[in-house]
């Protein structure tokens, strides 16, 4: 087992009673009476969803977002709609000045539970607490990141054992004279940690520049040493289909598979010191810069060594969205397939942004059943499933300014 570390604090209520599969199923008058939650009068309500493409073939899930608001019209918070976007199945907003982020459907000792992060900050030095709800909308627990960190919005993952696999940005001094910087930079660090969600305690832990040279960073030093250096921008954590760990970094544009006991880099794809020669099948295309993907989030294993990654291609100056540069017009979302026997990675497909749009920031894809995929288009407004074969089946956006950070579908009752 993994060295035990400092433990995190946290806050469970009724933790005990989901170990012992004793929540009843919701009741439809709950479920009603809940889709009100948050939205006291007065309150401004959650960004609409507008509806443009809807295909009979689309996934019968519900939507699952999280929208952030725009001040004087629109609130912050996370929503259930039904599966063709038109009607809100339950909705929580949050006080003004926060946000929440990878509102999803997950399993809690069996019991279906929703999480999600809240708190401000998101893709700088974010500070805020994941919250797990039960299946009545009643919150059940707390979990926060140890060891002096802040929980950061851009993963809450429950595994399959039970624990809770989150991220943390954490601001440190480093040397990086090796690579023309000056002796005194202040950087931001990428932090993993895997949590028992009953005690709080750190199970594992996972630093970035323990594992990986600052010189890998696809980032600009700043102009001064006091100004961050966001040089790594963890933004995923994900089990592989091994029990190891999917680590990203946008600003290196590599996703890392680490070894889920001592942290150690098992491969690494893309970026400056792949472990793969990149290969591409009929009709694919690699990017400008000769890559899969470049200023990416969300890898997801589907097993047989293939993999979805959200590719941005683009991302603005220091993460900031603005003057943005680019190594493909577009966003997409690629799927490929890697061999570490023989360190041959090929691209298999793609599914382009349906106007041709590209997101600099955020962003997921998640595979559904039967090959569909949910793609959430950051920091654009849209969001959009794809059949097997790449065919639009839905797409939708919201108002102009409000974005989700990434969205899901889930069979929730």
């Amino acid at each position: 087992m993994p060295k035990r570390l400092r433990s995190a604090r946290v806050l469970v209520t009724a933790v005990a009673s989901m170990a012992a599969g004793l929540l009843p199923a919701a009741s439809a008058s709950a479920a009603a009476g809940a889709a009100a939650h948050g939205s006291a009068a007065g309150a401004l309500p959650l960004a609409p969803l507008s509806v443009t493409v809807q295909h009979a073939d689309a996934h019968r899930g519900d939507l699952f977002v999280a929208p952030n608001g725009v001040p004087g019209r629109y609130a912050s918070g996370v929503e259930i709609l039904s599966p063709d976007g038109r009607h809100v199945v339950w909705s929580h907003t949050l006080p003004q000045g926060t946000q929440a982020a990878d509102f999803r459907a997950q399993t809690y000792h069996g019991e279906p539970v929703l999480t999600w992060w809240q708190g401000t900050g998101l893709g700088a030095l974010a500070s805020g607490v994941d919250v797990v709800y039960d299946r009545h909308y009643r919150k059940v627990a707390e979990v926060r990141a140890g060891n002096g960190y802040t929980a950061d919005g851009h993963e809450f993952l429950i595994t399959r054992h039970n624990t809770a696999l989150i991220l943390a940005y954490a601001k440190r001094t480093a040397d990086l004279r090796a690579i023309g910087g000056p002796a005194d930079q202040q950087v931001i660090d990428g932090v993993v940690q895997e949590i028992d969600i009953p005690t709080g305690k750190v199970l594992f832990q996972w630093k970035a520049a323990d594992h990986v040279p600052y010189a890998q960073s696809k980032q600009p030093l700043p102009k001064s040493a006091t100004s961050p250096w966001d040089w790594f921008h963890i933004n995923a954590v994900k089990e592989d289909t091994d029990g190891n760990l999917l680590i990203d970094a946008r600003n290196t544009w590599t996703t890392y598979k680490a070894d889920r006991r001592g942290g150690r880099v098992l491969w690494q794809l893309g970026g400056k010191h792949s472990s793969f020669t990149l290969r591409t099948a009929f009709g694919q295309k690699l990017d400008d810069a000769g890559e899969f993907f470049a200023w990416q989030h969300d890898p997801e294993p589907l097993g047989d060594g293939r993999y979805t990654v959200f590719d941005n291609e683009s991302a603005g100056v220091a993460n900031t969205g603005a003057g943005a540069v680019s190594e493909l017009p577009y966003s997409r979302v690629v799927t490929f397939r890697l061999d570490p026997r023989t360190h041959r990675a090929t691209l298999l497909r793609t599914d382009d942004q349906p106007t041709g749009l590209s997101a600099t920031s955020q962003g997921n894809a998640q595979p559904l059943p039967g090959g569909h995929t949910l793609v959430g288009w950051g920091s654009l407004p849209y969001l959009s499933e794809f059949s097997p074969t790449g065919k639009l089946l839905f797409h939708a956006r919201f108002p102009e300014g409000v974005n989700t950070y990434r969205a899901y579908r889930f069979d929730w009752r």
